[in-house]
């Protein structure tokens, strides 16, 4: 077996406390006809957060024993080859395994408690020896039932169940923060009480590989249907997608053909269609590119080239720590999760185009109306998509609508 690589620096403050999360927090403190300004930007919303959530408890591995408590968490492989899912537990009861082995077009049923907070991504390349495996991408220290999270690079899809300040909402995300890997998705499994809820809300992706992409469209029904089409990142195809990670920040960049000297990205080298990329933060370990230290604020510490390129491929995903108004899904809790890794279709493009209507489903409870019928009518979702996401603008340049807005609670409070 090869020599396991060895760990980087984890570069991304905590998942459970960032601003989204602590502006719904207070939206739930609130009456139901008092207004919020959101996002907030309290200096302490991450330790706010966790003292308002009640139902936080300490990491176990699991699987859970309450049969009515336990949440289904599905892992499914669609690539075309065999991967390693890792799987860590921050909070809560964990599925019982921190990884395994997932041949192409397999899938893996799984349960966690119904506080669990944790994040499952794909290992690439491993060689595996009874409990070991050295993996190209996302390795545990060698270990193949992981322990701590992945080496970077690595695509990470991340949950915390039992958000807000009762326990009742869901926060989950795609996160680029830590590099990028593999294609991702993440879609949601309705329980008996969240049927009510559009699947063109909540079935996010994150599809920056060559080879993958669907044709360009603004609107598709994979992982959704016809009723709810879910909006597309419509710009890319495969062919600019292979070029998107900056050529310093490559794992594996190309060999140079000739004498060896160093590659240029003008050299025109062709990149092999499974690229994983590094984020600045994973490159340099800076304060300043990880938002740490004197730059753990989002007033100074904003996207650079990496972020902006991955925004673009991927608009849902966290880009950057303070990547917040355009990254954090949240609904009410209820229902189970499937983890896609290669998922079919393109990079969707929801908060950005759906951001308020996802707002009013994350502080109400339910939808009105008028809303339901917005996210059923194509037309708008594809103008909505289109305009949020014009070419060469950069993701970082656009906020949900709602960031400048001041938005009021509805007539249920949690």
């Amino acid at each position: 077996m090869r020599p396991v690589p060895p760990r980087e620096k984890d570069c991304r403050p905590s998942t459970s406390g960032r601003q989204l999360v602590f502006a719904l927090a207070l939206a739930a403190q609130l009456s139901c006809t008092s207004a919020i300004v959101f996002p907030s930007t309290h200096a302490n919303y991450k330790t706010d957060y966790l003292s308002l959530n009640k139902r936080y408890n300490p990491a176990r591995r699991g699987p859970p024993e309450d049969w009515n408590g336990r949440v289904p968490l599905k892992i499914t492989n669609s690539c075309g080859d065999t991967i390693w899912p890792g799987i860590t537990t921050q909070h809560g009861v964990g599925p019982g395994t921190g990884g395994f082995e997932l041949a192409a077009g397999d899938s893996r049923e799984l349960w966690v408690g119904p506080t669990w907070q944790g994040r499952a991504w794909g290992r690439t390349n491993c060689t595996v020896s009874g409990e070991s495996a050295g993996c190209a991408t996302g390795d545990c220290f060698g270990k193949l039932d992981c322990e701590f999270s992945g080496a970077v690079p690595s695509t990470l899809a991340e949950f915390n169940l039992a958000g807000g300040v009762s326990g009742r909402q869901t926060f989950y995300d795609i996160s680029l923060v830590d590099g990028y890997n593999l294609p991702v998705g993440i879609n949601y499994v309705p329980a008996k009480n969240t049927t009510f809820i559009p699947p063109n809300l909540t079935n996010c992706a994150c599809i920056a590989t060559a080879g993958f992409m669907a044709q360009r469209a603004a609107s598709g029904s994979v992982y959704t249907n016809t009723t709810f089409p879910v909006p597309w990142e419509s710009y890319e195809s495969n062919d600019s997608v292979r070029d998107w990670c900056p050529w310093p920040l490559l794992s594996n960049p190309p060999d140079k053909p000739g004498n060896g000297i160093y590659p240029y990205p003008d050299d025109n080298i062709r990149r092999p269609d499974f690229s994983p990329c590094k984020s600045q933060c994973a490159a340099t370990n800076s304060d300043r590119d990880c938002c740490v230290g004197k730059w753990h604020d989002p007033n100074k510490c904003k996207p650079g080239d990496y972020s902006k390129h991955a925004k673009a491929m991927c608009p849902d995903a966290y880009s950057f720590a303070f990547d917040d108004d355009t990254s954090t899904f949240i609904v009410p809790s209820g229902g189970g999760w499937e983890v896609v890794f290669c998922p079919a279709g393109r990079s969707t493009n929801i908060l950005r185009t759906m951001g308020p209507q996802l707002f009013e489903l994350a502080s109400a409870g339910f939808l009105r109306q008028e809303s339901l019928e917005l996210v059923k009518n194509q037309s708008w979702i594809e103008s909505q998509s289109k305009e949020s996401a014009a070419p060469g603008l950069g993701a970082s340049a656009w906020g949900l609508i709602a960031t400048t807005v001041t938005a009021t609670a509805f007539s249920v409070c949690w």
